[in-house]
């Protein structure tokens, strides 16, 4: 090869790699980590669709400071380790602006160090259990006092519930979360043999056995419930065997809080009529921002058929939240960002505005709503106002005396206010 012709293949190599560059500089790039295959695809799959759609959109609206959003869509494929590698991936080798994703506890606790690490941003969607506080995540899910709470106060207080059964897939959201139910029932009297407490793994199919140990404890002449933390498609079998051994929602009503309009979609509804679920939204809230909302989602995914559901408003909430942020720092890097979001509010899909708290959780309704037999639930229950989320527990030693503060001077996420002292990041 010639002087010449290396001279000008070196400078083609150097002027495609300028290029690429350029490009990359001219997109803001979007991490969107959810599951796509295995045991949470059910349930993972949509949000996946609805943050393309939410990029889409704000892409028309002229992008953000000037520039157009690029989606980089991974599949950590219901692997809680792979979630770390693909997290890692998006910051380091794509690097993205921030990511949007997880849906189980235990993938978020996966991702958590790498994000702290990278000093990077995620925005973790689902309802979960709490204890924790990071600056590196801004929780848009529900925390127990925004769900859990008020699901046990309203069996309680409405349904005259006596006897609990907390019934769970065997990992961090739901054995926390019954372990703050479990001392708030017995705070509120219960006693230890009114409380059964059930774990399977993820994936679980055979509930004969389980099912009929919870008809027999219902039986005991007390008004039973079921409080459901079964995450996945679990719930399938679940339901099915309620129906199967005869228990309605008189006899026994379950409330759920991984069970919405997504998974109902994929089941017969007919043995789960007047069941129970709590969330922060549902599909059938009657507001113009909602309708708009469903709208858009059946033109994007051109079915209208296609539900909606509470993790997609809080990916709603997360996105608006993010890109106002954005343009608030007037730039994407991650520690503005964090500062900027604190205070930021934006509509929410019930009608109102939901504001991110300086604990990097938010501001929700709290709804209650019976599931009907064309798969949507029927509002029997909400909250007079929106609800802020606790990082910590009122309810557990260790935690009733803790706060999150991310502004400055304070700047931590378990402030112990009586030692007046920090004891780290997070949890």
């Amino acid at each position: 090869m010639s002087k010449s012709t290396m001279f000008k293949s070196a400078a083609l190599a150097l002027a495609v790699s300028a290029t690429n560059l350029v490009m990359a500089a001219d997109t803001i790039k979007v991490g969107v980590l959810h599951s796509l295959s295995g045991t949470m695809a059910i349930s993972e799959t949509t949000l996946k669709d609805t943050m393309l759609m939410l990029i889409e959109e704000q892409n028309k609206k002229g992008g953000l400071l000037g520039k157009q959003l690029e989606p980089v869509v991974v599949d950590p494929a219901s692997n809680w380790p792979l979630f770390a590698e693909k997290a890692r991936e998006l910051v380091e080798k794509e690097k993205v602006d921030a990511i949007f994703g997880c849906w189980t506890s235990v993938s978020r606790k996966s991702v958590l160090p790498v994000i702290e690490e990278l000093d990077s941003l995620m925005f973790y969607p689902v309802q979960y259990e709490g204890e924790e506080s990071s600056k590196n995540v801004f929780y848009t899910g529900a925390a127990p006092n925004q769900q859990a709470i008020p699901a046990v106060d309203y069996l309680m207080n409405e349904l005259g519930v006596e006897r609990w059964v907390l019934a769970g897939t065997d990992y961090v959201y739901p054995r926390t979360t019954n372990k703050i139910l479990d001392a708030y029932l017995k705070a509120a009297g219960v006693a230890e043999e009114d409380i059964m407490v059930n774990y399977t793994p993820f994936g679980h199919s055979d509930w004969q056995s389980i099912v009929s140990d919870i008809k027999k404890f219902g039986s005991a002449g007390k008004k039973t419930a079921v409080v459901s933390t079964i995450n996945g498609d679990a719930n399938v079998p679940f339901y099915k065997e309620l129906g199967s051994q005869g228990i309605s929602s008189e006899d026994i009503p379950v409330v759920a809080f991984s069970v919405g309009e997504e998974e109902l979609s994929g089941m017969d509804t007919g043995p789960l009529v007047g069941h129970l679920a709590a969330w922060n939204y549902f599909m059938s809230v009657d507001s113009e921002v909602n309708d708009e909302f469903i709208e858009n989602w059946h033109s994007f995914i051109g079915n209208e058929d296609r539900v909606t559901n509470d993790p997609m408003e809080a990916h709603y909430i997360g996105f608006n939240m993010w890109a106002k942020a954005v343009e608030k720092a007037g730039t994407t890097d991650p520690s503005a960002v964090q500062d900027a979001l604190i205070g930021v509010s934006v509509p929410n899909l019930t009608g109102g505005l939901s504001t991110m708290m300086p604990n990097h959780h938010i501001s929700k309704p709290v709804l209650i709503g019976e599931i009907q037999d064309d798969g949507q639930f029927e509002v029997v229950s909400s909250t007079s106002g929106l609800v802020v989320g606790d990082a910590w527990s009122d309810f557990l030693e260790g935690s009733k005396d803790l706060i999150s503060d991310w502004r400055q001077p304070l700047s931590c996420g378990n402030y112990n206010v009586k030692t007046a002292t920090c004891s780290g990041q997070n949890f």
